[in-house]
């Protein structure tokens, strides 16, 4: 079991990435309105999952710390991974 020091790190950590991630989000999602890029739009969705990611592990280390909530944690980094890796494969057809 982690000390508190390193759960408070941990959180600063998780939310530095989630702020750190929403402006890469929206941007990407923006330019891909304006430019209809598909890339963009793969991206975009990545980064918000990598957010909702970001943001589960804050709730599961501040607001459910008896719980695990790392099965949602994993789910959200896959579906991240595998939405730009679709992306990614899809765009080069």
């Amino acid at each position: 079991m982690p000390q508190a020091a390193e759960w408070s790190n941990s959180t600063r950590d998780g939310r530095r990435i989630w702020l750190a991630g929403r402006p890469c989000r929206s941007r990407g999602l923006r330019g891909y309105w304006r430019s209809g890029t598909r890339l963009l739009f793969w991206s975009g969705l990545c980064f918000g999952f990598l957010s909702l990611n970001s943001i589960v592990v804050i709730f599961d280390i501040l607001v459910f710390p008896s719980a695990n909530l790392q099965v949602f944690r994993h789910a959200a980094s896959l579906a991240a991974v595998g939405t730009l890796l679709l992306g990614l494969v899809w765009e080069t057809e």
